[in-house]
């Protein structure tokens, strides 16, 4: 496995920049139609839908258990929910959120810290939209192979356990 069993994976996000990738996750997670859509993908054959240039969207679940396998470009850094939700201005005017009983995100073994972000973002200019979620970013890794493990159970019953197996490909 790739990686030396330390933090030195964590990328450190201010929340601004934080607020900003949740709305842009967003934004590429929605974007997709159903039949290519990484988010509903069982196997990570969709996970380089629309992939923007400067790091590499993770998708999230719509919960239970995945398993995902994916290559990964080198130089990139990872950004993907733990557990996430959006709405619309007209469900609410605020930002909701999760009771969550449980988060966590571990690379090769190794937790990663999670952080919370709620922001607002626009599928068009017409439509605004408020987001909710925990998040994780790991800085670009070095060529290998990494298991990346998702887990999370909120109090309403929704749960989450997703396994990546990411291919790090050099650069």
């Amino acid at each position: 496995m790739g990686g030396s069993g330390s933090n030195d994976s964590e990328w450190k996000l201010t929340d601004e920049e934080g607020r900003a990738l949740s709305g842009r996750w967003w934004r590429w997670a929605l974007s997709a139609p159903e039949r290519r859509s990484p988010v509903s993908d069982t196997t990570g054959e969709h996970a380089g839908w629309k992939q923007p240039d400067d790091l590499w969207f993770l998708a999230g679940t719509y919960g239970g258990r995945v398993v995902r396998r994916c290559a990964v470009p080198a130089g990139r850094p990872l950004f993907f929910p733990v557990l996430n939700m959006q709405h619309n201005r007209f469900y609410a005017k605020t930002p909701q959120s999760m009771c969550v009983l449980k988060a966590t995100a571990a690379l090769n073994g190794v937790d990663l810290p999670l952080r919370e972000y709620t922001a607002q973002f626009r599928t068009s200019w017409l439509t605004r939209r408020f987001s909710w979620g925990l998040w994780a970013g790991i800085a670009p890794l070095q060529p290998g192979e990494y298991v990346l493990e998702i887990k999370a159970k909120a109090h309403d019953g929704f749960w989450v356990d997703t396994t990546y197996h990411l291919q790090v490909a050099p650069a």
